[in-house]
């Protein structure tokens, strides 16, 4: 029996609709301007949430990274720099808070250390992401299962018997499980779809997944084998500059996600069979009844 988990003032699980999140992630370029445009996209198509990563590049940064020349939009940098460049601080995330509170859409993040989940705590989130990267970072999810919010976990490049131990740690309460490729985009051979009945037969907790494909097929077909939540990256145009804008979604993407994922919900149906009145005449007029 899997129970279902309360996200804000929506339920995640079987028999309730899909839960969609449009991942900003760093595709706002470190920009408040584009931040706001994303997620204007997100509420207008229909999505329950839209999703931040937030890092403490100092701390999140590997040594040998920090000092790596890049091409960006602010010329030759160091990835440390970049990574700097990209981070919203307080005052960004407290105007996406009020923003995201006016449009009425929740908004959550990904937390890349244990600086980072005392910064979003602040702001009392519905729940806390925990993206794959850090999935075997025990510090980080005894601090997040310690806030006693409901918690996302992405399951990219892990093992069943990794993600069985991020589990044990995090406890099944108020926890849902993303499937998810980590490569970006994400080649359609090595999606699996099928790994998240056996996701769910493991642990009996909601399971959703996070996509990285190109497109959104790959996607409803994750919906039509029962995924709870559905997580996509978006962005206002792939040509822009990003390592995530590629395997994003831009606006008629997401527009099209939503309300393909609304209709497969209502086809699914019941599973009971009968006769519908609408096939009542077609019945009476072809079929030779006794």
């Amino acid at each position: 029996m899997v129970t279902p988990v309360r996200v804000g003032e929506k339920e995640v699980g079987h028999g309730f609709p899909c839960f969609i999140v449009g991942e900003i992630g760093i595709n706002h370029i470190g920009d408040l301007s584009i931040a706001r445009r994303l997620i204007d996209l997100a509420r207008a198509a229909g999505c329950d949430a839209v999703k931040f990563q937030k890092r403490a590049p100092d701390k999140c940064v590997p040594t040998a990274q920090k000092g790596v020349s890049l091409e960006t939009p602010w010329g030759v940098t160091t990835y440390l720099e970049y990574r700097h460049k990209v981070e919203f601080g307080l005052s960004e995330y407290q105007e996406i808070d009020r923003y995201c509170t006016g449009r009425g859409i929740m908004w959550l993040a990904s937390s890349w250390a244990v600086d980072s989940v005392d910064f979003i705590e602040q702001f009392d989130p519905p729940c806390h992401k925990i993206p794959s990267a850090c999935l075997t970072d025990s510090t980080l999810l005894t601090r997040l299962r310690d806030t006693a919010r409901p918690l996302i976990l992405s399951t990219g490049m892990s093992t069943m018997e990794e993600i069985a131990e991020a589990v044990e740690v995090l406890g099944r309460d108020r926890l849902i499980l993303l499937h998810c490729s980590s490569s970006y985009p994400a080649n359609e051979e090595e999606i699996n779809l099928r790994v998240m009945a056996e996701l769910e037969r493991q642990f009996a907790v909601p399971v959703g997944y996070s996509g990285h494909e190109r497109g959104i097929q790959v996607s409803l077909a994750a919906v039509a084998l029962g995924a709870s939540m559905i997580e996509r990256h978006i962005t206002l145009d792939r040509t822009m500059w990003g390592s995530d804008q590629a395997a994003s979604l831009e606006p008629p993407g997401l527009y099209k996600l939503v309300r393909d994922i609304r209709l497969i919900e209502k086809a699914m149906g019941d599973g009971r069979k009968r006769v519908y009145p609408s096939e009542e005449p077609i019945r009476r007029k072809l079929r030779k009844l006794p």
